[in-house]
């Protein structure tokens, strides 16, 4: 009895004098100080929020609506957007998507796959700091049929030897081990076009996730239960760009309850103890020094800002293309491109499996207008250097594709183009039609402006290296002003 008082005792010794501590660490730093911090906390924390709105509205939609629905289930993109599609901006015209987000706070969950016939796929899984920790698919695993046991972060490292046996699942079962217990998988299964859809979904519909105390038994149904409390009007990215910066920092005290840190995160867990912030618990706002709340309170205008001012430069940049090769999908300690990179562009890959040169204009710099003729041109054997494929996809200014008369917003890899006779190749890229004899190299653009990314999928390492860079986009004429539009 009087151990167990003494305990009581230290134990509430320690906790007043860990209180005391985090109230002198605040006093001690002024609002400038407080603000700084702040900034470099915000940016850590940005992912983390924007993954958990994104999933709070993915997962509270029934099936059928985009790539949201019940938790543990793969939904399917089935074809590609159509024309007049805005909901996502710069969607691709070369794979369709299947998303699931995995619940792993129960139990572990098995994600099977079918065997592929040799067709890329790709299921990248996210943690939801946005890292991407595991990608199966037809670089890393090949396209043999196959299961994938997610574990939560700690669960059962004693069983890695003898997984299989104990739960009697298949022999080529592979363990995942999640960093985090809710994760996001974004699948990608390459499509050759409208005519593909049908070969395609066949191998989507056998993307399965089943829970580990369900193997070998009938399948279960996944029910969703709407939260009508869950907004589901505004984008997750204009919910996090105008969280005030209390709530955003309470927001994401509670998310790292759940979801800890990186093993390279102790440095900025330590630096933001000095404003009362510490991982695990709660981060009780009203309690803050007011020195530190004035700081804090000014935080997200000010992160934000940074990321609009690092943009430019976050990528370097060649021949009129922004190569964004270097810490993506994997971002280290790098927090303000990992939240630069959530908020214009959620759900990176691993640049291995797949990278995307965004054009920032034509040879001199200037901007594509659809007042003028461009094309690109490849010297035989100085092609994209993929191991899958490649596309080129052209956007309007906003980055949405463009109406035409050809329904195509993208060319290929995989079109059957006319090659000049050296075994040269020149794309096209304008309004009009450049002749009968070139339109299988034609990508129509609209009136006013427009900008195109370039995708490699499973690219050579002479570009990831940077040895080898996209041509430039060359002007080759204006048109007339009484040429057809």
């Amino acid at each position: 009895m009087k151990r167990s008082l003494l305990v009581t005792v230290l134990s509430s010794c320690f906790a007043m004098s860990l209180a005391i501590r985090s109230a002198e660490a605040q006093s001690s730093i002024t609002e400038q100080e407080a603000y700084a911090i702040g900034v470099d906390a915000y940016l850590y924390f940005y992912p983390l929020v924007t993954m958990d709105i994104t999933r709070k509205q993915l997962t509270n939609v029934e099936p059928g609506k985009g790539l949201g629905g019940p938790k543990n289930t793969f939904v399917n993109i089935t074809e590609y957007p159509a024309a007049d599609m805005r909901a996502v901006v710069r969607p691709n015209f070369d794979t369709l998507y299947s998303s699931a987000w995995l619940d792993l706070t129960e139990e572990p969950m098995i994600v099977s796959v079918p065997d592929t016939s040799g067709r890329y796929y790709l299921l990248p899984m996210l943690d939801m700091w946005t890292d991407v920790f595991a990608s199966p698919g037809w670089r890393t695993t090949g396209t043999r049929a196959g299961h994938f046991i997610v574990v939560p972060p700690g669960w059962r490292p004693d069983l890695k030897d003898r997984l299989i046996e104990e739960f009697k699942l298949p022999i080529d079962t592979q363990r995942i081990d999640a960093p985090t217990p809710y994760v996001w998988i974004i699948g990608r299964t390459k499509t050759d076009g409208p005519k593909d859809y049908g070969a395609v979904n066949k191998i989507q519909a056998d993307y399965k996730i089943t829970p580990l105390s369900q193997w070998g038994t009938p399948p279960v149904s996944v029910q969703i239960r709407i939260d009508p409390a869950v907004d589901m009007k505004t984008p997750p990215k204009v919910q996090v760009d105008t969280m005030p910066g209390l709530k955003f920092f309470a927001y994401a005290a509670e998310l790292m309850k759940l979801h800890s840190p990186h093993i390279t995160d102790g440095p900025i867990v330590a630096l933001m103890k000095r404003i009362g912030f510490e991982a695990g618990k709660s981060f009780d706002t009203d309690k803050l020094d007011p020195v530190v709340k004035r700081g804090l309170e000014r935080v997200p205008d000010g992160a934000q800002e940074l990321m609009k001012w690092k943009l430019p430069t976050l990528a370097r940049v060649v021949n009129g293309w922004s190569m964004n090769t270097d810490t993506m999908g994997v971002y280290g300690n790098y927090y303000l491109k990992r939240a630069i990179v959530a908020q214009l562009g959620l759900g990176a890959n691993l640049p291995e499996d797949a990278i995307y040169p965004q054009n920032l204009g034509d040879e001199s710099g200037k901007s594509l207008d659809g007042v003028n003729q461009y094309t690109i041109h490849f010297d035989k054997g100085a092609f994209h250097p993929a191991d899958a494929f490649w596309p080129i996809t052209l956007y309007d200014q906003e980055g949405f594709q463009v109406a035409n008369s050809l329904n195509r917003f993208a060319v290929s890899s995989w079109m059957p183009f006319t090659y000049n006779a050296d075994g040269s190749l020149d794309l096209y890229f304008q309004s009009n039609s450049p002749g009968p004899n070139k339109e299988a190299n034609w990508l129509p653009a609209p009136e006013g402006h427009f900008n195109l990314t370039m995708r490699l999928y499973a690219p050579k390492a002479q570009a990831l290296t940077g040895k080898w860079n996209p041509p430039a986009i060359v002007k080759v004429s204006e048109l007339p002003s009484t040429a057809p539009q």
